[in-house]
């Protein structure tokens, strides 16, 4: 229990060797502060046993790296540009909208003079996944599905169209959608997708590399079994 000396000091304690201690800015004695002789204006606290020296916890933790808007609005406009190139290719190859030389019987000669055995079946297939797959990408629906497509078509193009004896292959264009399509595989679509609250929204790194180890295994069977 404290005596009525320790309360005039200005002091209070429980008579625990561990308790807390507290100034209240009373006149202090210079054998107990001996930097200063007058007057602690200053409200402390300080704990009996306890190193008053700063510790890993007490420091301050520096602020975790966080998801911004600017983040989704430059994912957006990436899926909306390649989604949108996709979907015209894959339109143009079906029904010869934006270029008179295309359409469905221009598409199975090209993988013809690509040396592909089963252009009719591989026209439908490669109409099609451009442009669903463009679809899903702008949307950000079923998106790592989407992705996928979009770089399944563009490895069989770097493979059959490039000319390695030039410079790049001549197919730079073709790497650049490849690569883009590479890396909204893993980074998935952003916040401004209607994936959002889906599993592979959550987990895109890991739904990314299941894709790419089935789009690496179906360009395998489409270049080996297919040319």
């Amino acid at each position: 229990m404290s005596t009525e000396d320790e309360r005039s000091q200005g002091y209070y304690t429980t008579g625990d060797s561990s308790a807390t201690t507290q100034s209240f800015g009373t006149p202090s004695n210079s054998s107990l502060f001996d930097d200063d002789g007058g007057f602690s204006n200053e409200q402390t606290t300080t704990f009996g046993g306890v190193d008053d020296t700063t510790t890993d916890d007490e420091a301050p933790k520096r602020r975790a790296p966080e998801w911004h808007r600017g983040l989704d609005l430059g994912l957006l406009v990436l899926r909306l540009a390649i989604g949108a190139f996709f979907v015209a290719h894959g339109t143009d190859k079906l029904f010869g909208w934006f270029n008179d030389g295309m359409g469905m019987d221009a598409t199975r000669q090209m993988l013809t003079d690509f040396g592909f055995t089963e252009p009719g079946v591989l026209a439908w297939v490669v109409a099609l996944t451009e442009t669903v797959g463009g679809v899903l990408v702008i949307l950000g629906l079923f998106f790592p599905a989407g992705a996928a497509a979009l770089l399944g078509v563009m490895v069989n193009v770097i493979v059959v169209k490039g000319d390695w004896n030039l410079f790049l292959g001549q197919v730079e264009l073709e790497m650049t959608y490849a690569a883009a399509a590479l890396a909204l595989l893993f980074t998935g679509p952003g916040r401004f997708a209607l994936d959002r609250h889906t599993h592979w929204w959550r987990k895109a790194p890991i739904y990314g590399f299941v894709f790419l180890v089935l789009t690496a295994g179906l360009c395998v069977v489409t270049l080996v079994v297919f040319r």
